[in-house]
């Protein structure tokens, strides 16, 4: 077989059938046992029209190498995360292009214990088995399949990072934006106190309201004015596979996911005192800041989720964040969850009485950012050595963890390349002066724009 595109430094994804298509998901599920040489595997599956395909073709891979299958049907990426170890089997795979435009689809794999396989941990190798059609023999005996949809234990395990009975009747506006998690709030529902109003609720692979990315900004104004026409206390809106989830207070105002990683790490840090918590490089000040003042110890990772959950486990950390509204746990097996992050923060407004706004809006006046800006450029690599040039010297500190990190008395950024486009990715903060803020922003916009 040709060479493969669709496989990614994280995961697998291109666009159906001429990237990914019912053939290369065979031989993904044949290389996967071949590579893991497990027994039992758990799939499961998003809303795309061509996931069912796709997911076919994995199984028929999988036993056809002689492995047990057990089928999670359709789901969020954290349900197979949570089956894999529940089950205890070798391994997990999700397939799902996130939040990706329609047409694409892809694949995010996992081993026993919920741990990520990516390019170095084993995805290069399952790729270069399929390259060079190294699957050893198909097996006399084919593994089994058995159809599991039962999500019980999944949701018993999410209530048990809140005490209901504490929970005041807050009205949230939920909206899945038609991808695969509102079938999970649905089961939610009746353990909570919560008055809902759904909007999006169904999944629908054909995305009639557009593709699941609240970052994306025309995607938020349906949320937003759901919110305000129904005088909820607060929105939560998710990708398609719901990995990540994403806030609104009670005035529509969209919350970066930056603040929410100190205030998450913060209330985690109560009930773990004196525990590490991981971040990443992109914006860090704030959550420094807060992690110090409730007792904890910050400790830096390079972004993305094979580095993070590699570095909570390390660090044996109860919790590790991103700005990129990916939240992480220790006690959901170092992975990253869609619905733990808004069942604490309804814990914290109940206990607290404060709104969403009242928790956030101290945290966002001291450490005003950029959120992440992007760049088309024709060189990542010469504009970024441009941009630290001009700045270098009159830096306090430069950090390579990502990209480059650079610091001064009041304020300070990160430039980093995107893995699979040529981008640059923007993010600046500065300590309580907006102002500043965007005088540096649009410096460093300037020095970009000039390259290009």
């Amino acid at each position: 077989m040709h060479s493969l595109t669709c496989f990614k430094a994280y995961d697998i994804r291109g666009q159906v059938p001429a990237q990914l298509n019912a053939d290369i998901a065979y031989g993904i599920g044949r290389a996967l046992v071949a590579e893991l040489q497990g027994s039992s595997f758990v799939v499961g599956r998003d809303m795309r029209l061509e996931s069912p395909m796709l997911v076919d073709a994995l199984i028929r891979g999988i036993t056809d190498a002689g492995a047990d299958v057990i089928d999670i049907g359709m789901c969020g990426t954290e349900e197979v995360y949570f089956a894999t170890s529940h089950f205890q089997v070798a391994g997990g795979v999700m397939v799902t292009a996130s939040h990706n435009p329609k047409g694409y689809n892809g694949m995010k794999l996992v081993r026993e214990q919920s741990r990520p396989i990516s390019g170095e941990t084993g995805l290069s190798a399952i790729r270069e088995r399929i390259e060079r059609n190294d699957f050893g023999s198909i097996s006399p005996q084919p593994g089994k399949v058995e159809a599991n949809v039962d999500k019980s234990a999944y949701i018993q395990h999410l209530l048990q990072y809140v005490k209901t009975a504490d929970l005041k009747p807050l009205k949230i506006l939920a909206d899945p934006g038609n991808g695969a998690a509102g079938p999970v709030i649905q089961a939610l529902q009746p353990h909570l106190p919560f008055e809902w109003v759904m909007i999006n609720s169904e999944p629908d692979g054909s995305f009639p309201n557009g593709v699941p990315n609240p970052l994306l900004q025309e995607n938020r104004e349906l949320t937003r004015q759901a919110l305000l026409g129904h005088k909820c206390d607060l929105a939560v809106a998710w990708d398609g596979d719901f990995d990540r989830c994403f806030f609104f207070d009670a005035n529509g105002r969209f919350i970066e996911g930056y603040y929410l990683v100190g205030l998450l790490a913060e209330m985690l840090l109560k009930q773990h005192p004196s525990s590490n918590i991981i971040h990443d490089p992109r914006l860090t000040w704030n959550t420094i800041d807060q992690v110090q003042q409730a007792g904890g110890i910050a400790v830096q990772s390079k972004t993305g989720h094979a580095f993070i959950k590699e570095r909570m486990r390390a660090e044996d950390a109860v919790y590790g964040g991103e700005m990129s509204a990916h939240h992480y746990f220790r006690d959901f097996f170092y992975c990253d969850s869609g619905m733990i992050p808004w069942l604490l923060v309804t814990a914290l407004m109940s206990e607290t009485g404060k709104t969403l706004a009242e928790l956030v809006d101290e945290r966002m006046a001291a450490f005003p950012c950029s959120g992440e800006i992007n760049y088309k450029v024709e060189n990542v690599a010469v504009t970024l050595q441009l941009v630290r040039e001009h700045f270098q010297s009159q830096a306090l500190r430069l950090d390579e963890t990502d990209g480059i990190s650079l610091e001064f008395d009041s304020w300070r950024f990160n430039l980093r390349g995107s893995n699979t486009e040529p981008l640059l990715r923007l993010n600046v903060e500065t300590r309580s002066d907006e102002a500043e803020l965007q005088r540096h922003v649009a410096e460093i916009q300037k020095l970009i724009e000039a390259v290009v």
